[in-house]
């Protein structure tokens, strides 16, 4: 018996989907993107799906069952996203165990709603089942995409510039902040958590936008990316992501990595490297893409956007460049559970 963590996450979804053959001209795209693509006219049809398992992905000992139904939602809302697309309907599937109560899944499907009827779009079906283990919760958002616009991760290009939106680290700063909190509170009816000044950092974890904003300002200005990925697992592993299904290179500068102020100031109490937390922190949802190094000028004015790097040819491999000058390659840091 091979056991999973001598695989890791991606090497583990590379296993599983390696012989997965297309069967249907329909199928444009299929494993290895944020969305899968599929062609049923007029536009491209994008479908994704995300699975959120309770104490894996959640703890609800300091996460609010409506929060979660808002994050469960928008957190598909940005794969969508990252293919240039527009979410437009979604199911819910979940399995509930015992302890939860009807006014419990009242709370989750209010975070739901609301998150539809912010980015406009359908709770279309979904399904119920009990559970053994706590909550399961099981997403699947459908968008759409004009033909020749959607975009994917495999279409990077050498001397493209890498850009982010907004900024880096401060979901997984506020992860850290809520689990000290946590191991203090140890069942303290009269404790008090202490969030003061930190409240950015708890809603970037506890309540994450997708960056449809960031869609609209390329659409504007006529900016299609060569390639985008959102960032869900760390800028680090996205950026390999593209790397790998591109067959390029890349250099990012660590002066360079947009950081929140909140963010510095919780990574020097926790004593935590700030670039770590920002390379391989997570859960950002921000929007990593490339674009071609002629638009330079014009990507450099946008709104919320930062040029961080570049792509270099393969061989060059994939680096960090650090304030002194030296280099180091990039890891990504997947679960290994």
């Amino acid at each position: 018996m091979t056991e999973i963590s001598t695989l890791g996450e991606f090497a583990l979804i590379r296993h599983l989907t390696e012989n997965i053959k297309i069967h249907n001209s329909s199928t444009v795209r299929g494993i290895g993107d944020d969305a899968a693509v599929l062609d049923y006219g007029e536009k491209e049809t994008l479908v994704t799906t995300d699975l959120l398992l309770e104490g894996i992905h959640f703890d609800l000992t300091y996460v609010p069952l409506k929060h979660l139904g808002y994050k469960s939602a928008v957190v598909n809302f940005s794969d969508i996203y990252a293919m240039n697309g527009q979410p437009k309907q979604l199911t819910v599937s979940i399995g509930v165990s015992k302890r939860f109560s009807v006014e419990d899944l009242e709370d989750f499907y209010e975070g739901l709603r609301l998150a539809c009827e912010v980015y406009g779009v359908d709770i279309a079906g979904g399904d119920t089942s009990a559970s053994m283990t706590g909550l399961c919760i099981s997403i699947t958002c459908i968008g759409e995409s004009e033909k020749g616009k959607t975009v994917y991760r495999n279409t990077a290009n050498n001397t493209d510039l890498i850009c982010v939106s907004g900024d880096l680290g401060a979901a997984y700063m506020g992860l850290q902040l809520l689990e000290r909190e946590k191991a203090v509170f140890d069942g303290d009816k009269d404790f008090r958590p202490d969030f003061g000044g930190k409240e950015y950092l708890l809603e970037r974890q506890l309540k994450p936008e997708a960056r449809r904003d960031i869609i609209k300002i390329l659409n504007d200005e006529n900016i299609l990316p060569t390639s985008m990925i959102d960032i869900s697992d760390g800028l680090s592993s996205e950026l390999l992501h593209i790397c790998k299904e591109s067959a390029v290179g890349c250099r990012i500068y660590e002066d360079r990595l947009p950081i929140d102020y909140q963010t510095a100031m919780m990574a020097e109490q926790f004593n935590m490297s700030l670039t770590t937390a920002a390379l391989n922190g997570g859960e950002d949802y921000e929007l990593l893409f490339t674009v071609p190094l002629a638009l330079h000028g014009k990507a450099e004015d946008l709104d919320s956007i930062k040029i961080i790097g570049f792509i270099c040819e393969s061989q060059a491999g994939a680096s960090l460049i650090a304030r002194d000058g030296t280099e180091a390659p990039l890891v990504a840091q997947g679960w290994n559970r």
